[in-house]
This record gives structure tokens, sequence and C-alpha cells, in this order.
């Protein structure tokens, strides 16, 4: 760690608004004006909105995440949480990895912690749920599937196999209806290997308690969401939630009760839980609440931005809607970033502050390989695309907007390779528990009994 009398500018988190503001605040900065040390418990950021297609193959894993030592070689990157922050002092607490915790001084605070996925009190759901925030959760979850047609193919059992092949989603968004539509393109695809399995033994159920699916593409275009799922063979349950899985056994608030291996949990996000010990202004559901230039409320020295900070839609405000709050997405998190690290500079040098303010541009979804939705906002002008040259437009905004150029060509030649080759249905569910086969063959083999002396025969 640096060991300057520079001012120190902390970053706590390194997901899509840390990385892009520290790169900005790097980018203006003057050569030794500060130090800017990025913590995040994860070593890269990950590009969620890829997610569902790393579940289903489209994208190799490792394209999808950016790390942070490569991308920011000018700053401090430490590999572990914020525990505490006194704000009179100046301090956080680091906890790292390994080893006991320890305080950094810092002279400006950026909260970029993002969010978690949203649960409620459920009985059996975190022992059976999936969830889609991490890049981890992703290759899980395609293992998963994979293995559950690999149990099906081969057993005789009808429960363990009618078990296997029933796969539930909760939440109708962005997340669910990507997810879904991603993993049953692959579950299709990887029936075709299986001499015991077809697309018509499978189950995919979508659930939501809201009535419509895809809300943020608006009524029109989800309806059609839903239509295409149905006609994929997709039961979708709404204005409904799950009571229950416990082992498996999933029972809804319709009425509905199924057995299934695959629940997946994408019921929304809130802010990171730790926001509460930082001492921070929060919003009513848990948001760090900010001005318009990003600024915490009351403070000079910190600032936040994406899905843990509540920021202000100038624009809708504007337009008078005087309680328009910022969507928690990438479009705003990106643009949130570039004027946060520019007023983060602007701060330091005790020049004024700027606003955030930015129009929605529209939204994108793809509901699996040459299937998508998008409505783009030109203006007062709403245009709105299903289809495929919907899912072009999903893969095109979200390729450019992905960090890096490293990581645009990457994923631009994993789409590319993917037109002239199969996709790939192998199941490497052994990469979660690597050692496993290594110790069986390691550990020592048990004693044999010891063979009893035969007694001698006796002298007739």
């Amino acid at each position: 760690m640096s060991t300057t009398e520079r001012p120190r500018i902390l970053v706590v988190g390194g997901g899509y608004v840390g990385l892009y503001a520290a790169r900005r605040i790097l980018k203006k900065m003057r050569y030794g004006e500060a130090t800017v040390t990025v913590v995040d418990p994860r070593s890269y950021m990950t590009y969620q909105p890829f997610l569902p297609e790393a579940a289903a193959g489209s994208i190799s894993p490792r394209h999808v995440v950016v790390p942070l030592r490569r991308v920011l070689p000018k700053a401090e990157v430490l590999t572990g949480r914020v525990t505490t922050i006194d704000q009179d002092r100046k301090v956080a607490t680091i906890a790292p990895l390994v080893g006991e915790s320890y305080e950094l001084p810092f002279d400006y605070l950026v909260i970029a912690m993002g969010a978690v996925s949203r649960t409620f009190p459920i009985p059996g759901l975190a022992e059976q749920g999936i969830g889609m925030k991490g890049i981890e959760e992703a290759i899980g979850l395609r293992n998963h599937v994979l293995e559950q047609l690999d149990k099906a193919d081969s057993t005789t059992d009808e429960e363990v196999r009618r078990k296997a092949l029933t796969f539930v989603f909760v939440g109708g968004g962005f997340a669910g209806a990507e997810t879904i539509g991603e993993v049953e393109d692959l579950a299709r695809d990887a029936a075709k290997y299986y001499k015991n399995v077809k697309r018509e033994d499978m189950r995919f159920i979508l659930v939501d308690a809201a009535d419509k699916i895809l809300p943020e593409v608006g009524p029109k275009l989800g309806k059609y969401g839903k239509e295409h799922l149905e006609g994929r063979g997709v039961e979708v349950y709404l204005s409904t939630s799950m009571d229950s899985c416990v082992d498996g056994h999933v029972v809804l608030k319709n009425g509905l009760e199924v057995d299934s291996n695959t629940i997946v949990w994408t019921a929304g996000v809130k802010p990171n839980p730790a926001l509460a010990r930082f001492g921070l202004p929060l919003g009513p559901r848990g948001h760090v609440d900010c001005d318009a230039t990003l600024q915490v409320t009351g403070t000079d020295y910190i600032w936040a931005a994406g899905d843990n900070a509540q920021v202000p839609d100038m624009v809708g405000r504007k337009a008078g809607n005087p309680n328009a709050w910022c969507p928690p997405n990438a479009q705003h998190a990106l643009r949130q970033a570039k004027v946060l690290g520019d007023n983060v500079i602007s701060g330091m040098r005790g020049f004024p502050q700027k606003e955030y303010s930015h129009a929605n541009k529209g939204a994108v979804a793809g509901l699996g390989l040459h299937k998508g939705v998008a409505m783009i906002v030109m203006g007062k002008v709403k245009i709105k695309l299903k289809g495929r040259l919907a899912w072009y437009m999903h893969r095109g905004y979200h390729g450019m907007a992905m960090p890096t150029w490293n990581r645009k060509i990457r994923v631009f030649a994993d789409w590319t390779l993917a037109m002239f080759l199969k996709r790939e249905v192998v199941s490497l569910g052994a990469i979660e528990s690597p050692r496993e086969e290594f110790y069986e063959a390691a550990k020592p083999a048990p004693a044999a009994p010891a063979a009893s002396k035969p007694e001698k025969a006796k002298a007739s």
C-alpha cells in the first residue's frame, strides 16, 4: 500500500460504478495529485447484463469479468471488505481475505457497493435457491442444468426424472426473463444429444408477483415477451409468488405445487446491507441519499452512485415529477460514474460540482438466441422492436457498453464463433469441488481386519 502523504480517494466497491469512477479519476488527475484505492471482495468487475448469456454458454465466463488490477494499473486494489467507516476521523476499517483487519485513512470517499439479491424469508429458499448476481452463479446454473439432463437421461425412476426436468424461475424482470429464455435455449439444444430426454419432457415455470413481465420495456413489449415465452412452452404465472420450496417441493400462492431441483431466484435486488454500518443518510429502501451532484446529502467529501444510491432524476423532475429517481440499471450507472469521477476531481480542487442529468434512452432485453425486445427512446418518440432486430440491438448495445476494448473484442469473437460452431453442452459440475477426486485417491485406505489364526488341531 501507498505510504505517501498524498490525499487518498477511497473507492468502496469495484463494480460498474467503482471501476468507471476510478478510471475517470485517474484519467483526470494530475501526476501525484492523489492516491486512488479501490476495495472489493473480488479482484474483478462483473458485467451483469451478460450473465444470462454466460449461463447459456454463448459467452465465455472469463470474458464477462474485467480484472481490476489490469484495468487500473495506477490504483491500489485491495481485495477485502470495508466493514466500518469513521467519518469523524476519516478512517475505514478493511477486512482482507486473510489476516487481521486494519484501518485505512482517506480524504475523499466513493460509495459504489452495488446491490445484492433481494430475498424473503421463504422456507427452503436459502438451501435450494440459485441467484444470478455473479459469474460464479451463472457458471453454477449452467453446470447444474446440464447435470439435471444427465440425471434424467440415466435414471429409470420417473419421480427423480420429473424433478430433474422441472425448472422454476422466480422473478420476471430483466434478469428472470432473460435467464429463463437463455436457459430454455440451452436445454433445448442439449436435448438433441440425449436419447431419453426431449424438450417436451421438460417443464419451465416463470413466477412473478407483478401482473406483467419485463416492466422496463413497457406493457406492450412485456405482453409480447410473455406470449413469446409461452409459445416456447414456458408456463408464466403472474400476480403470484412462491410460498415455500423445502427440499425442492415448490408451493406457489396460486395453489400450484411441483417438485424441482432447479429454483432460480431473480426477484429483484436491494442495496448492499453493509451500508447501514457506515453512518450515511439512507433513503426509505436502504439506498444512500444523494444530491443531484452525486454527493451524499450533508457531506462535501463523500459521493455515491449506481445501485446503492438514491439519485434524483433531474430530467423527470424538470418534466413535473418531483419524486423522480434514477432507476438502478447499467445505463445510468455508466453515466453517473463519469460525472462522479469529474466531481471528485472538482471537489478535490475546490471547484463547483456538476449535476447528473440523463434522459432515458430506452431498454433492451434478449430472450435467447435471435429473440428479444427493445424500446428505443429518441426525444418524445419511442421505437418498439421485437424478435431478431431487437436481439441485434440488445447485443450491440451491451457489446459496446462492456468495459475495455480487450473484453469487447473477446465478447464479439465469442459471438462470431458461435455463428459457425455448435453450442457447447458439457457440464463441468466437478469444477465446484475440484479436489474431491484427488482426496479420494490420496486418503489412507481403511485398515484391513486382522485375520484370526486357525486353531491347532487337537491330538485325537
